[in-house]
């Protein structure tokens, strides 16, 4: 029987307590572990950033904080109607930690697919999952960053569901790709509740890490009148 994958839709969490959570099953753990939840805003950085290029504002002005994380990457944004992800996984140190970034894309890239986004990709020298990748239109819609350690990961992807841009586009170089565009699922035209998204991310994660095997537990979902998720 394979290792169920834990899933668990947390709700909005202030990236500092997510950071404790996933370190806490990184280094005491020994389950396979999905943590699925939006953050408040916030910008993060890896140990490579380079912020005095690619960070445009005083984080505290525009209502975020900034923290330092222990990731690979450059300077990125977490926030409302953002899916971010955190496998806390098991896997083959000769794996290497761009192989399990490999792994993290193809997850998402079958998730947009499923979601009717047939054009999602890789672009070749850059993480992340792209939108019509090799053309002048390409476009990110989802950041990448993980660390590996003794077979052991953290850290993950942040999928730009109904996201601000405005964050991405005028307070920071994502990523420090400042020639290239983000987009969401909202500016695609993709009509879907997170709740929906969150769903075929569980499903498509535990059979590509569990063999299909999973436990899942959620916070409670709450709708607004207008249709919107609220957690």
């Amino acid at each position: 029987m394979a290792d169920p994958l834990r899933v668990r839709w947390l709700g909005t969490v202030p990236y500092r307590e997510a950071l404790a959570v996933q370190t806490s099953l990184f280094e005491h753990g020994t389950g396979q572990h999905l943590l699925l939840l939006e953050h408040p805003h916030v910008f993060t950085y890896g140990r490579t950033a380079d912020l005095a290029t690619n960070l445009k504002c005083e984080p505290a002005t525009v209502g975020a904080e900034l923290v330092a994380a222990k990731r690979g990457g450059d300077i990125t944004y977490h926030g409302p109607g953002q899916l971010v992800g955190y496998p806390i996984l098991n896997i083959d140190n000769k794996l290497g930690a761009t192989g399990h970034v490999c792994g993290v894309e193809g997850l998402i890239i079958d998730v947009l697919t499923e979601l009717g986004v047939p054009n999602a990709g890789r672009l070749e020298g850059y993480a992340g999952v792209w939108l019509d990748a090799g053309t002048e239109r390409e476009r990110k819609i989802c950041a990448i960053g993980v660390r590996l350690k003794k077979g052991r990961t953290m850290h993950g992807f942040a999928l730009n569901v109904a996201t601000d841009l405005a964050f991405m586009r005028e307070h920071i170089v994502p990523c420090g790709i400042g020639d290239k565009p983000v987009t969401s699922l909202a500016e695609e035209g993709i009509d879907v509740t997170m709740e929906q998204v969150v769903a075929v991310v569980a499903r498509c994660a535990a059979d590509r890490w569990a063999a299909g095997v999973a436990e899942r537990q959620d916070v409670a979902w709450r709708h607004a009148a207008d249709g919107r998720d609220l957690t």
